[in-house]
């Protein structure tokens, strides 16, 4: 039987996994899966895990918080344990975090093909640890899935252009699933807010979190916003720790903070919120799926397709573009059907992955 090994470690990739997991069962494919621990805290992994009927996790390292070289290092040597014990037909890994670039490179040096799930995008500045992760990976990749057309011709602009397949994007794959369940009026209601007359946030890239002046900028944005509309913001673990050591709390004390929530809760908020904020990759192209546009806290985005049509907008941690952007009744793009695929990202990668093993063997 096909034997995969698949990689996990924060939120957007449990997300994508959850997709993966069932379209391998279908396939008769068997998987072993890996979870790095990198998002550590209970709420923001085993809540995922639950709610999104993942697999149990077959290994979990339990690596935690630490610096990109401790995380990428230590995830390294014990991943080239489990890969020798296992003897996977192919390493599979999500995105761009350490657990993916960690997975990567031991693939690629003990000649375990990689497969790597939302291949393809690019974005500055080149020196953030995310490009750095996606580029190396992309490169030493045997089979590259990409989520949008734009994808496919960054790799080709780098001259990699075998084992590129444009599958579409697994999240959109989950997203229309679970919105189809959800009642946005009635989880509305339940965090005390009415439909399209609040916002969603999200924080927590270390390259806002991580510097005083970036995240008092925002968090005076989000006060400010928060005096004219209502403002959810679902707390990740490092944004806390970095508030709290900053001595920025007040800031607080007019949002609706709350602890990380459910998916089904979340795809609920961002279709019903009247604009999403975040300096998330996953949360931005979310809220594009559910139609509700963003405002990206960053100074680009791997997702520069929904700038350029107009729907989300670049405000990095800029104050005032933050708050004018948000009280602002900028017109928003159209929606463009089968741009991130046709949802069955999930099944057509589990089919390439068998018929490229098959053809091998």
């Amino acid at each position: 039987m096909l034997k995969v090994l698949s990689i996990v470690g924060a939120r957007p990739q449990f997300i994508k996994e959850a997709v993966i997991t069932k379209a391998f069962r279908e396939k008769g494919i068997q998987e072993v899966l890996i979870h790095t621990g990198q998002h550590y805290d209970a709420n923001m992994s085993d809540l995922f895990f639950s709610d999104l009927q993942i697999k149990k996790p077959d290994y979990n390292l339990g690596i935690g918080s630490g610096s990109h070289a401790y995380q990428t290092g230590t995830g390294m040597m014990k991943i080239e344990e489990i890969v020798l014990k296992e003897k996977p037909d192919v390493l599979l890994v999500h995105g761009d975090t350490n657990a993916t670039i960690a997975g990567a490179l031991v693939g690629a040096k003990l000649k375990v093909p990689v497969a790597h799930v939302e291949a393809g995008l690019r974005q500055t500045p080149k020196d953030m640890p995310e490009e750095i992760n996606r580029v190396v990976t992309d490169h030493v990749s045997r089979y590259l899935f990409c989520p949008t057309a734009l994808a496919t011709n960054n790799l080709k602009a780098e001259g990699i252009t075998a084992g590129v397949f444009f599958t579409g994007d697994v999240m959109y794959d989950l997203f229309l699933s679970v919105r189809n369940e959800v009642n946005i009026e009635e989880t509305c209601t339940r965090y005390s807010v009415r439909e399209t007359e609040f916002f969603f946030a999200t924080l927590h890239r270390d390259f806002n979190t991580d510097h005083p002046e970036r995240l008092r900028s925002i968090l005076e944005a989000f006060a400010e916003i928060a005096n004219h509309c209502p403002l959810i913001l679902p707390v990740h673990p490092r944004t806390r720790k970095a508030i709290q050591s900053n001595g920025f709390g007040d800031y607080l004390l007019n949002l609706n903070v709350i602890d990380p929530i459910p998916y089904a809760d979340t795809v609920a908020l961002l279709s019903g919120a009247k604009c999403v904020i975040t300096d998330s990759g996953g949360v931005q192209k979310e809220a594009y799926f559910a139609g509700t546009p963003a405002l990206v806290m960053m100074e680009d985005t791997g997702w520069r397709e929904l700038v350029e049509m107009g729907f989300n907008t670049l405000v990095d941690a800029d104050k005032e573009k933050i708050i004018t952007g948000a009280l602002s009744e900028k017109p928003i793009g159209e929606i463009t059907p089968g741009l991130f695929g046709n949802g069955d990202a999930g099944s057509r990668i589990a089919g390439i992955i068998a018929e490229a093993v098959e053809r091998c063997s």
